[in-house]
């Protein structure tokens, strides 16, 4: 039923006047006696009967009275903006898909940032696999945080932060023994990182440019495993510019710049438009953003 005409039934069976309710309504006597007809068709009953000078309620009337009170209500609710946000005592759980190296150095003040605002908050990490799917779309996961693609067109995406690759090596690598330059870097034997396998990338391209090629002797999904292979072997890999340094110094590991013009990481969030007016959401959106620049400040 048209929620007008919903309207104009509880204003009526509260009124027991076509004059009255019209007043209500915002609208001439003829017109709310149009619209009494079209609710007593639609009702089939009267309504609304005739005794004497006023008009009485029928048994059906009163029986629909309370109930088109209550939906009418409902709807206006509908539109009203919630009670005042209170952080401290949000109960919620947000699952954020991310990547390992990007989950090393930003779980930890995340999870002590939210905690500190809304100890209720819980923070479901999982892993990138599902990029590339339709997990935002479909509510699996509430944001997406790190290096953005393949994403559904109708995602919001905010950019947070730009970051610089740098080599690693073994601390021990004979790439050490002698000043780096782009033939050096490419004889030597590397580690892809790839969720999908790929041995192609920004490094390559920019190697072929020059004219070289690298061997990608192994590839592997995540920057933690990288980072442990390249420990116990003579292949180089790739880590985010003074990130981790304590890690890297503790598995005997050390960094170099890359000999060739490669771009920075543009690392960010994606959520879905359904999220966009949350007040909660839009509050987790601010502990990342926050903690995100607050990272990248750092290096």
């Amino acid at each position: 039923m048209d929620l007008n005409l919903l309207r104009a039934l509880d204003v009526l069976l509260q009124e027991n006047s076509v004059t009255r309710a019209a007043e209500r309504l915002g609208t001439s006597p003829a017109a709310a006696s149009r619209m009494l007809g079209k609710l007593r068709r639609a009702a089939g009953d009267p309504l609304l009967v005739r005794a004497g000078q006023r008009l009485v309620p029928t048994p059906r009337a009163l029986e629909l009275r309370e109930r088109v009170r209550e939906l009418v209500q409902q709807s206006d609710a509908l539109f009203v903006p919630a009670a005042g946000f209170e952080v401290a005592r949000l109960e919620r759980t947000f699952t954020i898909q991310a990547g390992d190296l990007l989950l090393a150095g930003l779980a930890a003040p995340l999870i002590d940032r939210v905690r500190a605002l809304a100890p209720g908050v819980d923070l479901v990490f999982v892993p990138e696999s599902a990029e590339g799917g339709p997990a935002l779309r479909q509510g699996d996961i509430d944001l997406e945080w790190g290096v953005l693609d393949h994403l559904d067109p109708e995602t919001r995406t905010e950019s947070l932060a730009r970051v610089s690759l740098v080599a690693v090596a073994r601390g021990g690598h004979p790439l050490f023994d002698h000043p780096m330059d782009p033939r050096r870097f490419a004889e030597a034997d590397h580690i892809g990182i790839s969720r999908r396998g790929k041995r192609h990338g920004p490094i390559d391209t920019a190697l072929a440019r020059l004219g070289l090629r690298r061997r990608v002797a192994a590839v592997v999904p995540g920057h933690t495993s990288a980072l442990l292979l390249t420990r116990s072997t003579d292949l180089v890999s790739l880590t985010l510019a003074g990130r981790l340094p304590d890690t890297i110094a503790a598995l005997g590991l050390r960094t170099f710049p890359i000999p060739l013009d490669v771009p920075p990481l543009d690392v960010g969030m994606a959520w879905h438009p359904r999220n966009t007016s949350d007040p909660a959401h839009r509050w987790f959106r601010d502990q990342i953003r926050a903690t995100t620049t607050h990272w990248a400040g750092q290096g």
